[in-house]
């Protein structure tokens, strides 16, 4: 590998990096993002950090706000519901594409996964998190289409993960309607009624958009951005 290849691997693995702690939420929104810290921490120069941040802004995940320098966005509610409009769609196809695909093994890890998500007394924790990721992803998986995973990944990815897990842990009904409007797609994948599976998750997914969208109104007031 060349000194160019080996610079613009560096960079984005350093993009990566950084990108996983705001998607997590250890680095939260609004947050400032310093370059001596983030270098340190990631045990690289300022170099590729400052690249890495660029690639970041270009994404759409930072920010520069004068005074301030780089900081993690607030996405406008707006955009929320934009993303989820295009997200809806794209997973109401794959949910249809996933019925024409679907194993009894597969059908029972979709129902298994779900179990993790059914409400109960213990607030959420991050395996119902990852649990709630993972019914997606599977449905995703079992579509059988590389282009429309990647591209459903692509809109999960511009809005922090941990914002998400916000939202149901802060309102036990979310949990329990996310839980039931789950239950409802995994009727319609058992039944073969692939009409039906699509129509449930971009209701589901719609949903969830607004959710979203409402916390990101709650929350944009108390942001500081500088």
């Amino acid at each position: 590998m060349d000194d160019s290849s080996s610079s613009t691997a560096l960079v984005d693995e350093t993009a990566a990096a950084i990108r996983a702690r705001i998607m997590s939420g250890e680095i939260p929104i609004g947050a400032q993002l310093r370059q001596a810290e983030l270098a340190k921490t990631l045990g690289v120069s300022r170099t590729p950090v400052r690249e890495a941040l660029r690639q970041l802004q270009t994404g759409g995940l930072i920010e520069v706000v004068p005074n301030r320098g780089a900081v993690v966005r607030v996405p406008a509610p707006w955009e929320v519901r934009e993303a989820y409009e295009v997200r809806a769609e794209l997973e109401g196809l794959a949910c249809e594409r996933a019925v024409r695909r679907l194993t009894r093994d597969s059908l029972k890890e979709l129902r298994d996964t779900n179990e993790l998500l059914r409400p109960g007394d213990a607030p959420p924790n991050p395996a119902s998190h990852a649990a709630n990721d993972r019914f997606h992803t599977l449905i995703h998986q079992i579509a059988g289409n590389e282009r429309l995973a990647k591209v459903i990944k692509e809109i999960n990815e511009a809005f922090p993960r941990n914002v998400s897990a916000l939202v149901l842990q802060e309102h036990p009904r979310h949990r329990d309607d996310n839980f039931a409007e789950h239950e409802r797609i995994l009727a319609a994948l058992a039944e073969d009624d692939a009409e039906t599976a699509r129509r449930e998750m971009l209701a589901h997914v719609l949903s969830a958009g607004e959710q979203l969208a409402r916390w990101y109104e709650r929350r944009s007031a108390t942001v500081f951005k500088g």
